[in-house]
């Protein structure tokens, strides 16, 4: 338990491991974890206040096409992103917020879940307020503004969703048994 909660460290003959194997425990982490916890706070009580589905269908209202419902998916995923500060939060809100209008479409769960992840997961650590902004900052020494530029994927990822979705390139249909079921 004392190596979990208090600094922490291994001696060796290298300099370099040295200073990779001495940290600060849990409080260290305690910054990043204080801010999951109040993320998931702030998604816990926009849910229960009816926040999210009035969201949700003011985005629905926008999206009376494919590509409307790909991008709406991506916005809402970015504004959480940016708002929520969890990558989670940006995950799982949207999933649930836009499940039933991809089945609605006819559109396999696949894209629902590839929009998530392009837009939701590899956005996160480019907000600095956002866990994994914060923690990938501070575990690499550098702001997140001065990575940016050079994590190109990642700023990327949703701009090549919506291309992908405006010319419907691997977009997956559900079957006709997959729609019965």
């Amino acid at each position: 338990m004392n190596a979990m909660t208090v600094s922490t460290s291994v001696e060796t003959t290298s300099t370099e491991l040295n200073d990779l194997f001495s940290a600060k425990g849990m409080e260290g982490m305690l910054g990043t974890i204080w801010l999951i916890i109040c993320a998931m706070v702030f998604g816990g009580v926009m849910d229960a206040i009816g926040a999210l589905s009035r969201i949700s269908s003011a985005l629905l209202s926008l999206s009376n096409s494919i590509f409307g419902l790909f991008a709406s998916t991506v916005a809402s995923c970015l504004a959480l992103n940016a708002t929520a500060s969890d990558q989670y939060l940006a995950i799982v809100v949207p999933g649930k917020m836009f499940a039933k209008a991809y089945e609605k479409k006819g559109l396999a769960p696949e894209n629902l879940s590839r929009s998530l992840e392009d837009s939701g997961t590899v956005t996160s650590v480019l907000v600095p307020w956002n866990t994994c902004g914060a923690y990938q900052s501070g575990v690499l020494g550098v702001a997140t503004f001065e990575y940016f530029a050079y994590a190109i994927f990642n700023w990327l990822s949703p701009f090549m969703t919506l291309l992908f979705a405006a010319f419907k390139i691997k977009i997956k249909m559900l079957t006709k048994k997959e729609a019965n079921a």
